[in-house]
């Protein structure tokens, strides 16, 4: 009943009330997710959507132990729920992480974490649905950063297309706690797609789009190594950026 497009979110409202700044008893707020699936859902029936859901939990740091007062409520609540659940939700929402017109723009695709939601929609889209109006025929580029090789999202569902398509999909995983960067240091999102960088800033001159998704503490560190490598390459950083976001090739969606 709520149709959506790959990149959008759904809102949803955990159950229960809270007290207000003003000390009035009101229902909670509503938390937005990305969805996983594509238009038709993960079972192509048009009547199934996927979300891809961390439990928020806090760790005392004196105690080291969960602290359940603080747990995230709504991720806590879709995690716990069983089917026939009743979740109340809202949307779809969203128009900043939608695919181009163009289905021949390369895709760049940067995520972390529960961010690649969002991206298995593109890529159901692209290369799982068979629909014959739409046929994707681009690069699609997809970098993801975790911290352990156990913590891949989709693993086998990216190799399958990975062996299936070669020459139209690239996936390179950052593992933070498995692999050093050129420098020694630990292997983040950032080092990862500087490896590539000359390739990526060649791509986004010629029309690429490049999305970003997942915690908005990744995108410091990347921010300044693209700034780097556009020095480098003789170019102003913040005029760069405008540029591609003037184009509609750059997308942002970090929380």
């Amino acid at each position: 009943k709520i149709p959506f497009w790959e990149g959008q979110s759904y809102g949803v409202i955990p159950p229960g009330t809270k007290i207000n700044s003003k000390g009035k008893e009101v229902p909670h707020g509503t938390r937005l997710y990305s969805i996983a699936s594509s238009r038709y859902g993960d079972d192509f029936d048009g009547q199934t959507a996927s979300l891809c859901v961390r439990r928020a939990v806090y760790v005392d740091p004196e105690t080291g132990k969960e602290d359940p007062a603080k747990k995230g409520l709504c991720s806590n609540f879709l995690c716990d729920a069983t089917p026939g659940t009743e979740i109340s939700m809202t949307g779809p929402t969203g128009k900043v992480l939608l695919l181009p017109a163009d289905a021949n723009a390369p895709l760049i695709c940067v995520a972390t974490g529960t961010g690649i939601a969002p991206f298995r929609s593109f890529w159901r889209r692209c290369f799982i649905e068979n629909v014959p109006s739409y046929k994707f025929t681009g690069l699609f580029w997809l970098f993801m950063g975790v911290a352990n090789s156990d913590a891949k999202l989709y693993d086998e569902e990216l190799q399958a297309i990975a062996k299936a398509y070669p020459g139209q999909f690239r996936l390179d995983y950052a593992l933070s706690r498995e692999q050093n960067n050129r420098k020694g240091g630990k292997m983040y999102i950032q080092d990862k797609v500087e490896e590539y960088a000359d390739e990526i800033f060649d791509l986004l001159d010629n029309g690429a789009h490049m999305y970003f998704c997942g915690l908005k503490g990744m995108m410091p560190g990347i921010q300044d190594m693209l700034e780097r490598v556009a020095k480098e390459k003789g170019l102003n950083y913040e005029e760069w950026v405008e540029g591609l976001k003037h184009k509609n090739q750059w997308h942002v969606e970090v929380y």
